[in-house]
């Protein structure tokens, strides 16, 4: 009776039950404290295995606020159309040729038929002329010849352009540039010493993106795209087996988002992006992506210590409680001993899960 009692007692699956949830738990909430809102248990789970990490470059790891920086061959009145275009984007681009025109005082007109020509650019009609703001992508597919001399040297110089042009000729461009965060190029160097590959994805000119990549040390770069191309990448890689994480913060970026294994936003961002993705990074703050992950992988790790030391509790207890070892040593374990064990090992998994609260990440 006392054996049959003892086993019922030490066989109580009270720590395992309690192993995988008190782990998640602390951790999401150290994600929160840290400034990393984690939406479940799911995307905190996959973000440990994450092989490939893929960044949207503007307001991902540019700061997102460009200013205009240069203006060729557009006088007042061409700018005031320019803004008056881009006063129908959300993008930040469009919100830097628009805070230049208001400095300048220059007024916005009426438009109509406003259309946005996705990946490329915007067009509408003004004072009864269609006009076109764009990349360079935009022109070529209006086939416009222009000598794109001085707008391919901004570009190396990582500015982006943004051309106004009607059907029949370019009318020149401005010059927008967005610096880099400061946490970028810590971040992607810390994300290499994980062992994970950087992605840059971006619709803008190749020569800038190649420019913002290079200074942050980004494995490689998928420039010019459409938000569809983005897609399409992922599904490459996912299809070689591996883990993607997806990081930005437009609208065009949230079927991306949700494409990714893990789909990480900027706090920053846009309400779309925010709620496509699994994981929210507060403040736009990029160096939090690297703890995310290192927070994914010391509550795995939690995890795993907690299922050993349950396991452990009953794997002794149980043959102990059962009489395994009497006939031989004259072991017989107590009901009360064994209530205690049992409580013991709650306690041991509790305990090790709440020191994932005070660990460094």
């Amino acid at each position: 009776l006392v054996s049959f009692v003892g086993v019922l007692v030490i066989a109580c699956p009270c720590a395992l039950g309690l192993a995988t949830p008190t782990a998640i738990i602390v951790g999401v909430g150290k994600g929160a404290r840290e400034g990393i809102l984690i939406k479940d248990a799911a995307t905190l789970e996959k973000l440990h295995k994450v092989d490939i990490v893929m960044l949207d470059k503007t307001g991902t790891v540019t700061y997102g606020k460009p200013k205009l920086i240069n203006v060729s061959n557009l006088d007042n009145d061409q700018i005031s159309i320019l803004a008056t275009l881009e006063n129908k984007s959300e993008h930040p681009i469009a919100h830097a040729v628009l805070n230049y025109s208001k400095e300048k005082n220059l007024p916005l007109k009426t438009f109509s038929e406003f259309e946005s020509i996705k990946g490329k650019g915007i067009k509408g009609i003004v004072n009864g002329v269609e006009y076109f703001a764009g990349s360079i992508r935009l022109i070529e597919d209006l086939k416009l010849s222009f000598d794109t001399t001085e707008l391919n040297q901004f570009t190396l110089e990582g500015k982006t352009p943004v051309a106004l042009m009607t059907k029949e000729k370019v009318l020149g461009f401005v010059a927008i540039a967005d610096s880099i965060k400061e946490e970028s190029k810590k971040a992607v160097a810390d994300l290499h010493k994980l062992g994970i590959r950087t992605v840059m994805l971006t619709g803008d000119n190749k020569n800038t993106a190649n420019y913002i990549a290079k200074e942050v040390g980004i494995d490689e770069v998928m420039a010019e795209i459409l938000p569809e191309d983005k897609l399409v990448k992922i599904k490459e890689f996912q299809s070689q087996g591996k883990v993607v994480a997806m990081t930005g913060d437009g609208v065009n970026d949230a079927p991306a988002l949700a494409q990714a294994d893990v789909g990480i936003a900027m706090g920053t961002g846009t309400d779309v992006a925010i709620e496509s993705a699994g994981i929210t990074l507060l403040g736009g703050d990029i160096s939090k992506l690297v703890k995310a992950i290192k927070l994914s992988k010391i509550t795995m790790r939690g995890i795993k210590q907690n299922l050993f030391w349950a396991f452990f509790y009953n794997i002794v207890g149980i043959p102990l409680a059962a009489g395994a070892f009497y006939p031989f040593f004259g072991w017989l374990l107590s009901p009360v001993f064994a209530g205690m064990a049992m409580a013991l090992s709650s306690v041991s998994v509790v305990s090790n899960s709440l020191r994932i609260r005070s660990m460094k990440l």
